[in-house]
């Protein structure tokens, strides 16, 4: 599935391309599935800022099977996954029946099949990072509640599935009003609509709330869980999809030890994120992946990728890539 840009716009279409298309790398993976995120939905928007140059086969996230290698930390029939770094932006991704990608992007996989590391995909494992920073910082059950924010969302529903796993207990935040039997499936014990409420005043500070939060929403969302953090809590973010702008002030950070804790999951290093991925498939392993999960053949996905720009998507799609094309 190519995207190219021509008078302003872009199109996503099926081609056939020769082998040189794929460029340079070290292994070569036939896919077998790949996801839908909110990058690949940029990817074929207009001005959407994330992708160099066109044309470029979208699709950040790779699972497969290594049918070509020229790493000796790879052979062939190796089950893996590939995710961020340049994917999908300014090198060809996983909407291809074929990837080729530097060894030191690929992640061997043990514990999950394919399908479940495409399930949990980028968002998932922004989730699993968002949660290893909270415990790092030191959060256990016994601190209280943990907020999720955009909770029906990929980073948000794994994280409340990976918290409930862990015995949080676990506030899903989310816009939509018919979320509540979905997100209580994965564990949220309560289930909260979008903040901050319209009728909420802003403040610099809130009446604490929640001992620490997941937060993929950014803008206000965030400024409001920042005033509401009790004392020594934390804030793991990864996301803007409510704006890049926070307007907020220092006291939270001041006055209650709050932390904000960055996550990102493009341009981890490699050790760290073989890492975090031998735990997704053990202790962090999401336990309810098809309370969420949903699969689409690869030729459907741009109707996906519009769905999740457009704020009606919810959970994980799985994109099928073997045998849909």
């Amino acid at each position: 599935m190519v995207a190219r840009e021509s008078d302003g716009k872009i199109g996503l279409n099926r081609e056939q391309v020769g082998d040189d298309f794929l460029g340079e790398g070290d292994v070569t993976i036939k896919v077998h599935y790949s996801s839908a995120n909110y990058k690949d939905a940029l990817a074929i928007t207009p001005k959407g800022g994330v992708v160099r140059n066109y044309p470029i086969i979208p699709g950040i996230d790779i699972t497969g099977e290594v049918v070509a290698s020229d790493s000796p930390d790879f052979t062939v029939g190796d089950l893996v996954l590939a995710h961020g770094y340049e994917l999908g932006v300014s090198r060809n991704g996983g909407y291809a029946e074929y990837s080729r990608v530097p060894a030191d992007w690929v992640v061997k996989l043990d514990g999950l099949t394919t399908r479940e590391a495409a399930a949990i995909g980028t968002a998932g494992f922004t989730a699993a990072l968002s949660v290893q920073a909270l415990t790092d910082h030191g959060l256990t059950p016994e601190d209280g509640t943990v907020l999720v924010t955009g909770a029906t969302g990929g980073v948000g529903s794994v994280a409340v599935d990976i918290l409930a796993g862990l015995g949080f207990e676990v506030v899903a935040s989310t816009g939509k009003t018919d979320a509540g039997e979905t997100l209580a499936a994965l564990g949220a014990k309560t289930v909260i609509g979008r903040l901050p409420e319209p009728e909420t005043k802003p403040r610099p500070l809130n009446k604490t709330q929640w001992a620490a939060a997941v937060d993929s929403v950014g803008g206000a969302s965030l400024a409001y869980v920042l005033s509401s953090i009790g004392y020594g809590g934390a804030v793991a973010a990864s996301g803007l999809t409510g704006g890049a702008a926070v307007d907020t002030t220092v006291l939270p950070f001041i006055l209650r030890g709050v932390s904000l804790l960055g996550i990102d999951s493009v341009q981890l290093p490699i050790a760290r994120r073989r890492e975090v991925w031998e735990l997704l498939g053990a202790e962090l392993r999401p336990e309810h992946l098809d309370v969420i999960e949903s699969i689409a053949p690869v030729t459907d996905v741009e109707a996906v990728l519009h769905s999740i720009k457009d704020g009606t998507h919810s959970g994980r799609t799985v994109v099928q890539v073997a045998g849909a094309f």
